[in-house]
């Protein structure tokens, strides 16, 4: 990572963009993390801690009311180690970065894409012929960041290369072209990222509280 970034700052930056991307409530500093108060149906708060941390592990065996994540950038079964057994973990993910262009490529005939801004969010969409959505994706771009955020392609769309294109076009929309660039995958995703050059900082591992 670039030696002007620490982890902590790297993740605060991904976190920041992230809700600026959702529209969610800026993140802020608590019990050595990073705390969103995202208050959806599916989360009501989340917690993002660059390791584990004594804040982490008293988070751990003090909440208890459902729809609470907390998030760290260390493995599972560190996560796991850490919370006691009213806390769910969930499938693993990947904390990555790119610093460069990610190349030249192309739609597949017969779908279309565009790229609109709406502030410092960038959202990209391909649609198929039938004019259905084929695949989508967002980015928030701060001032020295970017953020790619709920790139997805519908099942019947995927292995046409959709999601390269909709890398593609965030990245061609960054204003900054020095800004780093900022995501967190999944397994499938961390495969494609790669291909396009992004390295992997850190895992990322994920743990809700289970419901009684």
């Amino acid at each position: 990572m670039p030696s002007s970034f620490s982890l902590p700052a790297l993740v605060l930056t991904w976190l920041t963009g992230r809700s600026v991307a959702r529209g969610l409530p800026a993140p802020v500093s608590d019990r050595g993390g990073y705390r969103v108060d995202t208050r959806t149906d599916a989360e009501a708060i989340r917690w993002v801690f660059p390791g584990i941390s004594e804040g982490l592990i008293e988070l751990g065996r003090t909440v208890r009311a459902p729809r609470h994540f907390v998030k760290s950038c260390v493995e599972r079964e560190r996560l796991r180690a850490a919370l006691p057994g009213h806390w769910r973990i969930h499938d693993p993910g990947f904390f990555m970065m790119a610093t460069g262009p990610f190349g030249k490529h192309y739609l597949v005939p017969g779908y279309g894409l565009e790229t609109v801004r709406h502030g410092q969010v960038i959202e990209a969409r391909i649609t198929a012929a039938d004019g259905s959505l084929a695949a989508s994706g967002y980015a928030a771009e701060l001032e020295d960041a970017m953020i790619y955020d709920r790139i997805v392609t519908a099942p019947v769309h995927q292995r046409l290369g959709l999601g390269t294109m909709i890398m593609t076009a965030l990245h061609a929309a960054k204003r900054n072209a020095g800004a780093v660039d900022l995501l967190v995958a999944t397994e499938a995703g961390r495969r494609l990222y790669t291909r396009l050059g992004w390295r992997l900082v850190a895992p990322y591992s994920s743990a809700s509280t289970i419901e009684d």
